[in-house]
């Protein structure tokens, strides 16, 4: 048995064995990966075609092996079945071809479900943010990844761990939310979960990508360093110490000037000699290529690869381009060090054997096809199921949960009104519920002959559904200036008794939707003519209720006190509809709370809560960006009173805690759900801090008549920050903490006094407060 294959053996001796054995050819071919598409009759994959494709000719690279498989099933519609039997087949080729057996990686998306036709669509990442229950994601992640590994797929990308800086970004739909802890809390969680099921999670976009300039995609990022210290990059350091990541994967911007992929500083001196980051580095698709057409800071494809594999890029993605001849001909002249190929190498092969990928017992048979006959081709269709009743029991439950009710003038929950309107361009279109990044909206939307592969049903088809018949009205499209069918939809709204007006995105790529990868917004006003069809329903004075199906927050003008309701969802899944009618009639109490703040003003950006006392209104501007619902707003059916308990010493070492305490009573007639925030507000500091910070939460379920009392131990050290010359410090002096509704409503507030000599802390450092249920009382 050769070294390499000897499992008794270290891993790291394994692969250094394995190192000295391979040609300078098959080195590089295990740094780059081939997109495919699985074949539709079970066959070998095919390359797949793109605007940056090079002819992939298979024949002449798998002799060398490969590196990675792109996007197998999320490149076109395949039975999940069949698919899983051409990437069988694909791999025991990979394996048969090249010199050392060798399996590819097989990699695929992952945002909001397994990006495969027929899997279940989840809500979007930013509804999982609403949730603010980080046990529930851990839950959907963990069922993602059993999904995708049983068809043999290795490696998902994602989640997003961008924190939004500017809703106009065309990718807020993709990220967590606005706050930094929130955002690590709820990615820690997704990431536990994938990696629990066997796939390679893997955190994007390492880092500055949401802070672009204006909100455009891969536009330049100008934040200075503390920004990118105590804002965007906290939820990387929080996920790679809790989730345990085997992959990152960096981001198309530059920051000051310096493209990510080629930011030694960041991913070789921060990411892995300071935080100890052992996985892989994967590039964003093109991001290599793009150091030489976009950056301008390489000529040649050939200088393009050696920025990157010095900087410590290990992985060229999606396909073969500059990690292939250019990069072995700059080797063979001497012109990049064969180390930094060495040392990209050695880490993928020590991942590939932890995935078992280097054993003699490695089988091409994934999960789902083994006892399979896959000769019968029936059979091996009806093996798999990716959009299973538990599934999509799952995707509805965070989808209730996620649903955020903004203002409610009692009309919530609906009884059984006589007669209801629905009306806008989001109540009877099935995609309003998915984001970009679902299969259907992703890649369905280039196969129109094909069918969608699961379940859509519209809000209009939900509602009838709940209430029986309801009246429709389109009003106008999602971003057509047309007005010509509003006054149908006012004629709706004058003979109804209640007005349901469906507002919101169209998610697509690059300028084909309202939201989206490229899909960047002038300003946060409703997208074509939806505030003008608004406006015209809420003068009729019939009561209306306003539901948003969108992937960022938008100005809503005067329905923030016009409306009856106001109900926000973020791309809610599949089964989204079928909650938000829930929340409407009352079978589901809203819990969710706004994982991002909803402007007042649709021009008042950039704008987040997470900003310094400047940043908000002042005497010396003419332009107000207070938010009309703030960061972790959000209401719901049940009535709950907050009244401080006694708390701990005012007075607390530097080094020690703060002591808090709640008692939360449920005053109302039926169970709901409460969010504890805890926020940070420090009044003199030795730099300029925000106004108000979350550093922790706990979402609470109470029985009507039930009270809980509460205790909070808040570490000193959660008050640290960078301050000048670089170094994160805990310095005395007087910090106010609050416990809140949201960072605009914080009723119970503790002064204390953190005394000693200022703390210098590391990645180490403490990251959480310790909430403790004391007593519950009540029914």
């Amino acid at each position: 048995m050769p070294t390499w294959q000897n499992t008794d053996l270290p891993v790291a001796e394994r692969v250094d064995a394995l190192v000295e054995l391979m040609t300078l050819e098959e080195k590089v071919a295990q740094l780059v990966g081939v997109w495919v598409g699985a074949s539709t009759e079970g066959g070998d994959v095919a390359p797949h075609q793109h605007d940056m494709d090079d002819v992939i000719d298979l024949d002449a690279l798998l002799p060398n092996g490969l590196g990675q498989l792109t996007r197998p099933f999320g490149s076109a519609p395949v039975n999940a079945g069949t698919g899983a039997l051409s990437l069988l087949r694909t791999q025991a080729r990979i394996a048969r071809e090249g010199r050392f057996g060798i399996p590819a990686v097989a990699h695929e998306e992952c945002l909001a479900g397994f990006a495969a036709w027929g899997a279940t669509a989840y809500p979007v990442p930013l509804s999982w943010g609403a949730t603010f229950h980080p046990q529930l994601i851990e839950r959907m992640s963990r069922r993602i990844g059993s999904d995708m590994r049983s068809v043999g797929i290795h490696q998902g990308l994602a989640p997003v761990l961008d924190v939004v800086r500017d809703a106009r970004w065309g990718r807020v739909e993709e990220t967590i939310g606005e706050d930094p802890y929130l955002v690590g809390s709820i990615g820690a969680a997704y990431v536990r979960g994938l990696e629990s099921a066997g796939i390679v999670a893997t955190l994007k976009h390492f880092v500055g990508y949401s802070a672009s300039k204006a909100g455009r995609n891969l536009a330049p990022v100008s934040v200075g360093p503390r920004e990118l210290a105590d804002v965007l990059l906290p939820p990387f350091e929080m996920v790679l110490r809790e989730g345990g990541p085997r992959s990152v994967m960096h981001a198309y911007t530059d920051i000051d000037g310096v493209p990510a992929a080629a930011d030694a500083e960041l991913l070789t001196g921060l990411l892995r000699d300071a935080w100890g980051f052992e996985g892989t580095v994967v590039a964003d698709y093109f991001g290599v290529a793009f150091l030489k057409l976009l950056h301008g800071v390489a000529g040649t494809w050939a200088e393009a690869a050696g920025l990157a594999l010095e900087a410590g890029v290990d992985v060229e993605l999606p396909t073969v381009k500059t990690f292939g001849p250019p990069l072995i001909d700059a080797v063979r002249k001497g012109a990049i060090d064969e180390g930094l190929v060495d040392r990209a190498l050695r880490r993928v092969l020590l991942q590939k054997a932890g995935l078992g990928l280097l054993d003699t017992d490695w089988s091409p048979v994934p999960p789902a096809l083994v006892g399979v006959d896959l000769d019968d081709s029936g059979a091996v269709a009806a093996a798999i199921d990716l959009d299973s009743a538990d599934n999509r029991e799952l995707a509805g439950l965070i989808a209730e949960q996620s649903v955020v009710l903004l203002t409610n003038n009692g009309i919530l929950p609906l009884g059984r009104p006589s007669r209801i309107a629905a009306i806008g361009p989001t109540s009877n279109d099935p995609f309003a519920v998915l984001g970009c990044y679902s299969f259907p909206a992703h890649v369905g939307v280039q196969h129109p002959g094909v069918a969608v592969g699961i379940e859509l049903p519209t809000l209009l088809e939900s509602l009838s559904a709940e209430f029986g018949a309801v009246d429709y009205a389109l009003g106008t499209t999602i971003d057509g200036g047309e007005t010509a069918s509003i006054e149908a939809a006012v004629t709706a709204a004058r003979t109804a008794d209640v007005a349901i007006v469906a507002l919101g995105d169209r998610a697509g790529l690059f300028g084909r939707g309202t939201s989206g990868e490229g899909c960047d917004a002038e300003s946060l006003a409703l997208p074509g003519s939806q505030q003008q069809l608004l406006d015209a329903v809420l003068a009729t004075g019939t009561p209306t209720i306003v539901v948003l199906l969108a992937g960022r927050p938008y100005a809503l003008g005067r329905a923030v006190t016009e409306a009856a309701a106001i109900v926000q969802t973020f791309f809610p899944g599949q089964e989204g509809t079928r909650a938000i009618a829930g929340v409407l009639s009352g079978r589901v109490n809203p819990g969710g709370r706004l994982p991002v703040s909803v402007p007042a003003l649709p021009g008042a950006q950039p704008s987040t809560y997470l900003a310094a006392h400047l940043a908000g209104p002042t005497e010396v501007s003419n332009i107000d960006p207070s938010a009309a619902f703030p960061f972790g707003h959000g209401l719901g059916y049940a009535a709950f009173e907050w009244e401080a308990l006694e708390h701990g010493p005012s007075t607390v070492p530097i080094d020690s805690s703060a002591t808090l305490a709640l008692r939360l009573r449920n005053t109302g007639d039926r169970a709901g759900t409460e969010v504890v925030q805890l926020y940070l507000h420090d009044p003199v500091a030795s730099i300029v801090r925000p106004a108000q910070r979350l550093l922790g939460f706990l979402r609470l379920e109470l029985a009507a008549g039930q009270e809980v009392d509460i205790s909070v131990d808040v570490p000193a050290e959660l008050a640290n920050f960078t301050a000048r010359g670089g170094v994160r410090i805990v310095e005395p002096g007087e910090l106010v903490l609050g416990l809140g509704r949201s960072s605009g409503d914080i009723p119970i507030t503790q002064r204390i006094d953190v005394v000693g000599p200022a703390r210098t802390v590391g990645f180490d450092r403490l990251l959480h407060p310790t909430f403790t249920e004391l007593v519950r009382r009540g029914s």
